[in-house]
């Protein structure tokens, strides 16, 4: 190209973005966007991951959308593979074979695109784990955390609707499961059934309505909600774990232009090429060796994603004969348990940061992250919640474990049956204790240092260890954070105190009443006269 022509093209292209940019002021916003500093620590990378992983599952899932088939209808199989051929099956069953053994690179995508929404609704758990574990909901993030969990639950939605898409034998069961569910609802459960089903299971269309759903509703629902999550969180700005950055020469993490963007597009790739390397040595959901749906074949150890096992477990943990007539309706109280309760559930994690913000009082904004031992009530209810739902998962492979150890499906139902009911208890106590003793170790290193393991002799012969005092900022880390204290109930303008500020003020007790204090600045002083 000649330089006039070079010229000329600059010109243009020089034009045309100084066209778009006084129209968009999108120069303005890449600047600023750029200034936003991204900590530089392992854990924030949860997040992304999930968001990579959700950008793997759409560029699949395009691939995929070019080659099934919705549909219902009944064809004989005559593809490549072998032992199903002349088997009735239908449209969607024969085109999921159809990608996974006659189009080129079929299967690969369809186990890259399976096990990347496994990693998609595991790091986005895990996220959510190291978000309320370390406080990151609290003010000003309470919306962001609820925008969080409905991903979430929305992810499991759309992991479970295209699970059910090849109208194979598992994901067969599985829909009968939710239809046994539905109808489980007293009154209105089979008329939700039949407006979901489209008829009487397994309804005529039941594939189509969920192929729209897995294409269409759901995931325009879940971009949206992941574009407010970034928004907030650029909003917001990022949370701090406290002094960070002091092995970074005090830098607590880097611009997103130009530093940290190089890395998360390679981070990108890593994510990426991971997930390919699983689907390329491990399979997931052979649809072959399971052949058409068909409710008569129903075989033992059959397990859904594990993502759906705790209310699968729910489930099935439920003792039998829980079900009465009652007004002329069969109530089936062994669905309608775990129904309520996995629902409570649910509401608790998605309004805990409401909850703890009522009862602790707190109204403060909160930008440096709690230490998990210092937050020992949230710490021990995390843990609780955390067993309970560990119990109901492992419920959900109860035969299997029955099978592969030798034991009864009773003792077996049992066992989980006290982890579920007990278990949370026990770890909240256990928790509990040991992030106070924690805190109380913490103390003693404020106030005496480390054990250095060099002994001396004073000169009235007694030996003593000397211990290595902490530097300013170790310090300044282990006494950095609040003493709160339960709240006092005070009358109303009429002298009295409601039934409301009753149970506040004794759930703000049962939040603090086992605290340890953080260490004064007197009481350093007065540690460091003692050793001088």
């Amino acid at each position: 190209m000649k330089p006039a022509e070079t010229k000329k093209s600059g010109g243009f292209t020089g034009a045309a973005a100084n066209y778009i940019d006084e129209r968009t002021s999108i120069s303005t916003a890449v600047k600023e966007l750029g200034r936003k500093i991204f900590p530089d620590h392992w854990s924030f990378l949860l997040g992304e991951v999930a968001l990579y992983s959700f950008v793997i599952i759409l560029l699949s899932g395009s691939f995929l959308t070019f080659f099934f088939q919705a549909s219902m209808a009944e064809v004989h199989y005559d593809g490549s593979y072998v032992p199903l051929k002349g088997v009735e099956m239908s449209v969607a069953m024969a085109s999921s074979l159809d990608i996974s053994f006659d189009v080129r690179g079929g299967l690969l995508m369809r186990q890259v695109h399976h096990w990347a929404a496994l990693l998609f609704v595991a790091s986005i758990g895990l996220h959510m784990l190291r978000i309320y574990f370390t406080g990151a909901f609290r003010k000003p993030r309470e919306l962001n955390w609820v925008i969080g969990f409905v991903l979430f639950i929305l992810a499991m939605a759309e992991g479970f609707t295209g699970y059910s898409l090849p109208d194979d034998l598992l994901s067969g069961n599985g829909l009968r499961i939710i239809d046994g569910m539905v109808k489980g609802i007293p009154v209105v459960g089979t008329w939700i059934s039949f407006l979901l089903f489209g008829g009487e299971f397994p309804g005529t269309d039941i594939v189509g309505r969920l192929y729209s759903l897995h294409i269409l509703l759901l995931p325009a629902i879940i971009v949206a909600l992941i574009a407010m999550h970034l928004l907030f969180v650029v909003v917001h700005k990022h949370t701090q774990y406290p002094g960070a950055g002091r092995t970074n020469n005090n830098v607590v993490g880097y611009p997103v232009l130009p530093v940290y963007a190089a890395k998360a597009g390679g981070f990108f790739f890593i994510v990426f090429g991971v997930v390919m390397l699983m689907a390329s040595f491990f399979t997931i959901n052979p649809i072959w060796n399971y052949g058409p749906y068909d409710p008569s074949p129903v075989s033992a150890g059959t397990q859904p994603d594990w993502y759906i096992g705790f209310a699968d477990g729910a489930l099935r943990l439920i003792p039998p004969g829980l079900e009465m007539v009652w007004l002329g309706h069969t109530w089936s109280f062994n669905i309608l348990i775990p129904l309520v309760g996995l629902g409570l559930f649910i509401a608790v994690v998605l309004f805990y940061p409401f909850l703890e913000a009522w009862v602790t009082g707190d109204k403060r904004e909160h930008h440096i992250l709690d230490r998990p031992r210092n937050a020992p009530t949230r710490t021990a209810i995390g843990a609780a919640g955390v067993t309970f739902y560990a119990g109901l998962w492992a419920a959900a492979s109860s035969d299997i474990i029955a099978t592969h150890f030798k034991l009864t499906m009773e003792g077996v139902i049992h066992t989980l049956q006290a982890v579920v009911i007990l278990g949370p208890f026990i770890a909240y106590f256990i928790t509990k204790r040991v992030c106070l003793a924690l805190q109380k170790k913490d103390r003693e290193i404020v106030l005496h240092g480390y054990e250095s393991g060099r002994i001396v002799r004073l000169p009235g012969g007694e030996y003593i260890e000397v211990h290595q005092p902490v530097d300013e900022y170790e310090r300044w880390k282990l006494v950095s954070y609040n003493d709160y204290k339960p709240l006092t109930v005070k009358p109303n303008a009429q002298g009295k105190i409601s039934a409301v500020q009753k149970v506040r003020a004794g759930l703000s007790r049962w939040f603090f009443e086992d605290r340890i204090a953080p260490v004064g600045t007197k009481e350093i002083e007065e540690s460091h006269g003692d050793h001088h």
